[in-house]
């Protein structure tokens, strides 16, 4: 079991942490389980009684989303009530978990809290200041991640069982840059990977070479396709972008660009979709200059 390890108390990061934003959730998250646990007794909520992981799976991903909407929107009033969605959807889980007898909220808390202590020995361990910035952390973190899946596939092995396969852990059903990055990434932490970003770009040139090679409007195109977005994809990993992230935000801009085309072709008298490519071109160049 992961310990947490107190650092000595006259060091610099013990004298400057800030208990004031340390929350006390224990009556509050209690009393959520039990009213979480309340519905679904017999006598509560026929809804909620009735559900099951599958039922609410697409649940947690919409809660998700909106919550990543309000953080994007920098609406930190809508983003309490989104997270709490969020948390619901966590125990609610939880809940169809533990009267199925598999696994309780506790399980879950419990887990989780030895995880970031196990992954964290540069903040909880015996190599207290070892990560000097973000990406030394992502290292370590990997590293932990391939130790601990060492154990998991000796244990598996001694059982006559095969091990699981490095990229299992990565769900499919995750955003298609978001999965490209994590894959990539996985399989850069043990020696697949390029040795600069100028050689990604150079495998970026490629697919696009048999990209263009191939006939319009065919499957094959179209895997090429993607074969040049998953080699972008890497060069965000090696420069240190999130592909998701970065995309949401180009996306986001043009949203905002669009809408105040539209804003100036309604004060014009203008609908927007009546105009010409080139006044559409103006309203764009006037949107860029703000």
């Amino acid at each position: 079991m992961a310990e947490w390890k107190e650092t000595d108390s006259s060091s610099l990061a013990a004298l400057t942490r800030d208990t004031s934003t340390l929350a006390d959730a224990a009556e509050s998250m209690q009393s959520l389980v039990e009213t979480i646990w309340r519905l679904r007794q017999p006598g509560g909520c026929p809804w909620d009684r009735e559900q099951t992981h599958e039922s609410i799976a697409k649940n947690m991903i919409e809660e998700a989303y909106e919550a990543v909407d309000c953080i994007e929107q920098n609406d930190e009033v809508h983003l309490r009530e989104e997270l709490g969605d969020v948390l619901m959807q966590v125990v609610l889980h939880a809940q169809i978990a533990a009267d199925a007898g598999t696994f309780t909220m506790t399980d879950v808390a419990r887990d989780i809290n030895q995880k970031l202590i196990r992954r964290h020995p540069h903040v909880f361990g015996d190599d207290t200041g070892a990560a000097k910035d973000a990406r030394e952390v992502l290292e370590i973190w990997d590293s932990v991640k391939l130790s601990e899946k060492s154990d998991k596939d000796s244990a598996a092995v001694a059982q006559g069982q095969m091990p699981q396969g490095l990229l299992d852990g990565v769900p499919r059903a995750l955003p298609a840059l978001m999965e490209a990055q994590k894959v990539s990434r996985k399989a850069a932490a043990v020696g697949f990977e390029w040795e600069t970003v100028e050689d990604v770009w150079a495998k970026v040139a490629e697919e696009r070479a048999e990209f263009e090679a191939e006939d319009p409007r065919s499957e094959a195109r179209a895997m090429e396709f993607g074969d040049m977005l998953f080699a972008l994809v890497n060069v965000a990993r090696k420069e240190g972008i999130d592909a998701e992230s970065a995309l949401r935000a180009s996306t986001a801009k043009f949203r905002a660009r669009w809408e105040s085309m539209e804003g100036a072709a309604y004060r014009k008298g203008m609908p927007i979709e009546g105009l010409t490519t080139d006044e559409l071109n103006e309203l764009w160049d006037h949107s860029k200059r703000g």
